[in-house]
């Protein structure tokens, strides 16, 4: 006898089941202090700050607040470890010491990688598979330039230039880290790196693999602190290099501050890159291609593709397939391995990113978001994007640093030239064709320092990354990464 099957005996519902990444397997000190000569100490006056995890406000630790008498602490240990140690050693011998930190984070990535997602909010898929492989891959590469100078620079001598201040952001904080340390180290140079206030941990974890790899005390020394922190690494008398990456306007502080010093400096700031598709790209993976390059890291990336270009004839087709994909997108727990969007990074954060959506509303654009439910605990936002938009929108000119996309349409090249480089920023760009010949023109008429062709934010330790005008000056990554911290003669 057959039985009647009813619809309802299908289940319809077809999402995903939690997957939670476990915490069981890391350790995180609850009170963290300076890492200075190669031991942890307490700040002078005894400040702490905390630590919290965005995703449910939770305090993950306590973490030492320097001031200037730390910073000094920390650039005198710098400099006695350049003068009597590093600078002297074998080039051969530093690179043993960066392939022994390379190997030591390989073998702790799934540590590094939990840690750095609930420090910071992002979606653990993006700690485990891209932040913490590409920490390692750049100790890795630089290490083997540690004693092949000469081969980088043919006919001159590099010499180190003595002790970097280093002050990186949160968005990437053990990769940026890394593109800070490890050119700074193969080429004899010693550091004091400030981690940003709201991401200390994996830099402290980091600490600590510095100290299991035996580097000589004061190399490499790691303080916290906020802004004024970062001002007294900059106005040190003693540094000799600052590298910072985060907002314009504190880079152009920085400037300010080290003219007529004599103290090199690089500096990676802000962008608002250009995602170009014409109607000749393979649509689907355009599509892809925008979702990578705007919701990636909830949008925390320098170089977002933030204001997307489409070509007239396919922009309702483009339009309408990424609306589609923007409901398919998992926004909530950033331990969940099926999460594609996790939280942003701070409260202060969110409010930015709350405002510009107001801003571009009242201007008159029109805004579409997904209709993703969002956690109650915590700082989120849901992918938003916007139509109906011009080159005098403030969310078309302004960084917005979140997971809001602002669109316009073009019919011609050199159009879309023309309003991809109206902005006052220069880092990056994106361009979708299949046509070989305007891959070239566009990437060529660009003024950005990294343009990606059918694809986005992919990154590799060889190649080198920096922008032009509002986004900084100087190169991190590739052969070039190494001139910013050699004088040669």
């Amino acid at each position: 006898m057959n039985k009647k099957i009813n619809k309802s005996d299908f289940k319809t519902d077809w999402s995903y089941s939690p997957a939670p990444e476990s915490t069981d397997h890391i350790k995180i000190v609850k009170k963290n202090d300076l890492f200075i000569n190669g031991k942890f100490m307490p700040p002078e006056k005894g400040k702490y700050f905390k630590t919290i995890n965005p995703a449910n406000e939770q305090k993950l630790a306590d973490v030492a607040e320097a001031d200037k008498s730390d910073v000094d602490k920390a650039v005198k240990a710098a400099r006695k470890a350049y003068d009597k140690v590093w600078s002297k050693m074998d080039p051969s011998e530093r690179g043993k010491y960066i392939y022994r930190i390379a190997r030591l984070i390989q073998e702790r990535a799934r540590e590094f990688s939990v840690i750095e997602t609930m420090d910071g909010g992002k979606p653990i898929r993006e700690s485990r598979d891209i932040d913490i492989p590409l920490v390692s891959a750049h100790f890795f590469y630089y290490a083997g330039w540690a004693d092949k100078l000469s081969y980088a620079f043919p006919g001159k001598q590099a010499k180190p230039i003595g002790v970097a201040g280093q002050i990186i952001p949160w968005n990437f904080p053990l990769l940026m880290a890394a593109w800070k340390l490890a050119p700074a180290l193969a080429t004899g140079n010693t550091v004091v790196l400030k981690p940003a206030e709201t991401t200390p941990l994996t830099a402290m974890k980091l600490a600590e693999i510095i100290q299991e790899a035996d580097l000589p005390p004061g190399v490499v020394n790691i303080i916290n602190g906020d802004g004024k922190t970062g001002r007294a690494i900059v106005e040190h008398e003693d540094i000799n290099k600052i590298a910072f990456t985060g907002s314009t306007d504190v880079g152009k502080m920085i400037m300010k501050s080290v003219a007529g010093t004599g103290k090199k400096y690089t500096l990676e700031l802000g962008g608002k890159a250009a995602n170009i598709i014409f109607e000749d790209a393979a649509i689907d993976q355009a599509v892809e291609g925008i979702i990578d390059g705007i919701f990636f890291n909830q949008g925390h990336v320098c170089c977002a593709g933030s204001r997307l270009f489409v070509q007239e004839s396919v922009a309702d087709t483009v339009i309408s397939k990424l609306k589609d994909r923007m409901e398919s997108l998992i926004v909530g727990d950033p331990l969940d391995k099926n999460t594609d969007i996790g939280a942003i990074n701070s409260k202060m954060q969110l409010e930015k990113i709350k405002m510009y959506v107001d801003i571009g509303q009242k201007e008159g654009g029109s805004v579409h978001q997904s209709s993703c439910g969002l956690p109650e605990k915590g700082y989120w936002h849901a992918p938003t994007l916007f139509t109906d938009v011009s080159q005098s929108h403030r969310i078309v000119q302004e960084e917005i640093f979140g997971p809001v996309l602002a669109i316009q349409t073009f019919r011609t090249v050199d159009e879309v030239i023309a309003k991809a480089n109206n902005t006052p920023f220069g880092l990056s760009g994106g361009v979708w064709t299949d046509k070989g010949s305007k891959i070239f023109q566009v990437s060529k008429s660009i003024r950005a320092g990294v343009l990606w062709a059918n694809t986005f934010n992919k990154f590799d330790p060889t190649s080198p990354f920096g922008g032009y005008k509002e986004s900084g000056m100087g190169r991190e990554g590739g052969l070039e990464g190494l001139m910013p911290y050699v004088n040669l003669v």
